[in-house]
């Protein structure tokens, strides 16, 4: 995670990067002691204050309170209390630290959802500081989500709220420019990430905040490194330190330890690598920061292994998988903590054996006569063909798992060896149908109908794909997809019905231009929105699914459409009608099959 500047010290790093969540909402100078909270709460609790106080007691607690369990109890009574004051300010507030202590909670959808009614609150009342303020929580919790795409869109959209002239807030300005930065980091977009960096570091300059710049002058040295320019990554990452060393902030000294170590490897000098990662060790357990002692153990089990040092290396692995997991704490995969590090210290056994082998055979064969030499040579060849075979067989059946399942759940699967159904409380789920299409076929060969049906199939992949939507499965000449999974979104309507629209203007398109090779088919579209649950099917050959009754309502909305049409439900009109970019036309309640009346809305794209 990332470092916020009061008592609730949390840090997020991706790709080595450390990224400056430090900044976010307000700058917090001076930290808050956790005796002055308690002694608040105690004030609270005997109700030993004025009645106007009270929205500014339980403002401040929930703001400076470090444990997130406390954070949600003390939000939830501002936002009660606020509500009966009407104070709209004080419930943004609520809504605001409600949403951070679901972060760090790590429950991002809950988080999420707080954010969102936090900026509602502020766009109807014209807040545009508080605006700025929660793009860039929405922002961080999309990039703790690994959704990169919608970070940088409300990265953007702060930073051009807080460029205006009515909005005056350097410090938020400053962190949005930073966290931006991170962001296309990450990306490998090196020159937008530097762009950024330094955007941010004059304002830190202007402003003499010491830790800004140091941050700055740290990520743009991790931005050189990557970029292969050592002599100015090594200037950049020894003033951060030396700045942060005077700060006693002792965190993001071991990040650029450890990026400075990469940057004497990449010149060879090897000596200085391990006194830099060593430092950052030593620092580390100093104190008691434990995902950098973990990262600290892997960069020198690297170091080690580098140097055919097997022993050291997998001795300082194993502590890395130890402090790595007590980090994580996640109680989904507890239960499968030690057979998990089992495995991963397994693994590195069996390369540092194989390793060790390869050692013992090279020395029996420097005493060896020819023959042997040959023999062994002869040997190493067809061991290496056969590795190298081996990881290209591993390599082709993990791009196949993720090409039939989502990225997040093949990673489970191949973790776990199962994936537990989840429950999706929102998601749209679109059909494709093709009218005729059995007659049709009746006077097609088996080559020409795959050919016709596969042409549609790709190009509907490609459309899907542009939205970022989940395809789930073809059943014959029926295509299959959903939007808000497995990765919860908020325009998830919204993106389904664009894509819907397209697949609609693409046959059309294709009807028009009469390709004589392929075959021409009018096609009927629906969708439908609501809860799902979503899973693998299947021992051997697996399949991702979805079942509910959201699913069976939208087979129907496709069925009781028309051709060249995209017919949607009541739910999904109700989530899409405020899209000023769609036209509506209400059908009314129609009998669906199996499902009795419902009613159902055609939807166009105003052009």
């Amino acid at each position: 995670m990332r470092k916020k500047a009061i008592i609730a010290v949390f840090k997020k790093l991706k790709a080595c990067l450390l990224m400056g969540f430090f900044l976010m909402y307000s700058l917090v100078a001076y930290s808050q002691d956790q005796k002055q909270i308690d002694s608040l709460k105690f004030v609270l609790k005997n109700n030993s204050y004025q009645r106007a106080q009270k929205l500014s007691i339980l403002k401040e607690i929930a703001e400076f309170e470090t444990d997130p369990n406390e954070i949600i109890i003390y939000s939830k009574e501002l936002i009660e209390s606020a509500k009966e004051l009407d104070s709209i300010n004080s419930v943004y507030h609520g809504y605001l630290q409600m949403g951070n202590a679901y972060r760090l909670k790590s429950d991002l959808t809950k988080a999420l959802d707080n954010y969102f009614i936090a900026a509602k609150i502020a766009e109807d009342n014209q807040f545009f500081k508080k605006q700025a303020t929660i793009k860039i929580s929405i922002a961080d919790a999309y990039s703790i989500m690994g959704d990169s795409k919608n970070a940088v869109s409300y990265y953007r959209n702060s930073i051009s709220l807080l460029k205006k002239e009515n909005v005056v807030d350097s410090i938020n300005l400053a962190s949005a420019q930073l966290n931006l930065g991170d962001e296309y980091y990450n990306q490998k977009k090196l020159d937008s990430a530097l762009y950024f960096f330094k955007e941010s570091g004059s304002i830190f300059k202007a402003l003499k905040y010491e830790e800004g710049e140091a941050y700055n002058l740290g990520n743009v040295g991790l931005v050189y490194a990557e970029k292969g320019e050592n002599i100015k990554a090594e200037e950049n990452l020894n003033e951060a330190i030396l700045v942060l060393t005077k700060l006693e902030d002792y965190y993001p000294i071991c990040v650029y330890l450890n990026a400075m170590s990469d940057v004497y490897l990449d010149k060879n000098q090897t000596e200085k690598a391990f006194d830099y990662a060593s430092k950052s060790l030593e620092l580390a357990k100093k104190y008691g920061l434990k995902e950098q002692i973990s990262d600290g153990y892997l960069k020198l089990s690297d170091l080690y292994e580098r140097g055919e040092n097997y022993k050291n290396s997998f001795g300082l692995y194993k502590k890395h998988i130890q402090y790595r997991d007590s980090v994580q704490n996640i109680q989904a995969v507890q239960d499968m903590e030690n057979e998990r590090t089992k495995f991963e210290v397994a693994k590195k056994q069996g390369e540092v054996n194989l390793l060790n082998e390869q050692k013992k055979k090279q020395r029996i064969i420097a005493i060896a006569i020819t023959i042997a030499l040959i023999l062994s040579v002869v040997f190493g060849f067809s061991l290496f063909k056969k590795n190298k075979i081996i990881a290209q067989e591993k390599e082709r059946s993990e791009t196949l798992l993720k090409n039939i399942l989502p990225e997040e759940t093949a990673d489970e699967l191949k973790l776990n060896g199962f994936v537990e159904a989840k429950r999706f409380e929102s998601v749209s789920v679109l059909f494709t149908d093709f009218k005729g299409f059995t007659k049709y076929s009746e006077n097609l060969s088996p080559e020409e109908i795959v050919k016709s049906i596969d042409f549609y199939f790709s190009n509907f992949d490609k459309i899907i794909e542009k939205y970022g939507l989940e395809k789930i499965k073809t059943i014959g000449d029926a295509y299959m997809c959903a939007a808000g999974l497995p990765m919860p979104t908020k325009d998830h309507t919204y993106k389904i019905t664009l894509a819907a629209l397209d697949i609609v203007d693409f046959v059309k398109e294709t009807m028009d231009v009469n390709l004589s090779e392929k075959a021409n088919f009018d096609i009927r579209i629906g969708i439908n929105t609501g809860s799902v649950v979503a899973g693998v099917v299947g021992t051997t050959k697996f399949a991702y699914d979805i079942w509910g009754n959201t699913v069976n309502v939208a087979s129907r909305m496709e069925s009781s459409g028309e051709i060249g049409r995209v017919n949607i439900s009541e739910e999904t009109y109700d989530l899409l009608k405020e899209y000023k970019e769609f036209e509506f036309e209400y059908r009314g309640a129609i009998e669906a099959k199996g499902k009795g009346k419902i009613k159902m809305y055609f939807v166009n794209k105003i052009s």
